[in-house]
């Protein structure tokens, strides 16, 4: 029997927010919320996507991209001030401003002394009904990183990310023993009730399935509530290295979610389950290409 590794503990904290039409409202909101995660013993805070501000994707329009801003920048400057300051680590999604018509969906993580340990540009952007991110986003160019912070080693993509195992397996291949999703996601109007569960049991066994594929924790933070037309259904959650659910929020509320995570288990179950170690990286070429008649093609 393999020996037990020592138990190495961190405790997430995810903010499962509602939001309003006043982005300076919003902020203030979560800067309560990340302290008060603090005091209830969070060393790694996580927000949803976007929490700034409603959900603005819903329609094109140039008037959001005044949302928009640099990074460092006003959001991340506060956010810095906090983190030092309760020694914390937060995981903040940002509209980053990067130039004159180029706009990311960026995951900034701040580490517990203040400083940005590194940030993540949203790689993959969607364009579908009421989620026009393409008319602002720009795909992101820094691959799937993780990031050493003081607790531990973090990977952060966002949202759309979540349905795709090339992002998970990256970002867990880079080191990261924890995968953070902050995430904007819900229900459109006249969705069938079937049709609605089942879409968002998907959300959640995907994430669960890289969280087993990878031996890595993996929290999806998302919003709750409804703005304009769609229903955020939260959900907010915490899987551990087998899949198992450690903690959820609920579907309809607001709520400071707390996850004890021992970082330990990471090593030990990718010793049982050697996943990573029986990957056939010499077969895996045709992935890069669109499809397998375009590999043939090569």
């Amino acid at each position: 029997m393999a020996r037990r590794a020592k138990k190495e503990a961190v405790t997430l904290g995810l903010i499962q927010m509602s939001a309003g039409d006043n982005p300076e409202d919003n902020f203030a909101k979560a800067m309560k919320r990340i302290a008060a995660a603090a005091n209830q013993g969070a060393q790694i805070v996580c927000l949803q996507e976007l929490f700034r501000s409603r959900y603005f994707c819903q329609s094109e329009n140039h008037r959001n991209f005044k949302l928009a801003e640099p990074i460092p920048g006003p959001t991340t400057e506060a956010l810095s001030a906090l983190a030092g300051a309760r020694h914390i680590v937060i995981v903040a999604s940002v509209f980053e401003r990067r130039a004159a018509g180029i706009y990311h969906n960026t995951a900034v993580i701040i580490d517990a002394d203040g400083s940005i340990a590194g940030i993540y540009r949203k790689m993959h952007i969607p364009d579908d009904p009421l989620y026009y991110e393409k008319f602002y986003f720009t795909p992101g160019d820094l691959g799937f990183p993780s990031f050493q912070t003081r607790y531990a080693r973090v990977g952060a993509l966002v949202c759309w990310d979540q349905w795709f195992p090339e992002g998970a397996r990256s970002a867990a291949l880079s080191g990261a023993q924890i995968l953070i999703y902050p995430t904007a996601i819900g229900w459109i109007p006249n969705e069938p009730k079937l049709v609605a569960g089942q879409q968002r049991d998907a959300w959640e066994l995907i994430q669960r399935s890289h969280a087993v594929a990878n031996g890595v924790y993996v929290a999806s933070v998302n919003r709750v509530g409804r703005e304009g037309r769609i229903k955020f259904w939260g959900n907010s959650f915490v899987a551990g290295p087998f899949g198992e659910i450690i903690a959820q929020a609920g579907g309809d509320r607001e709520e400071i979610l707390l996850a004890n995570c021992d970082l330990a288990k990471t090593e030990e179950i990718r010793q049982s389950w050697p996943f990573l170690r029986d990957r056939r990286i010499d077969a895996y070429g045709p992935l890069l290409s669109r499809s397998l008649e375009d590999a043939k093609r090569r």
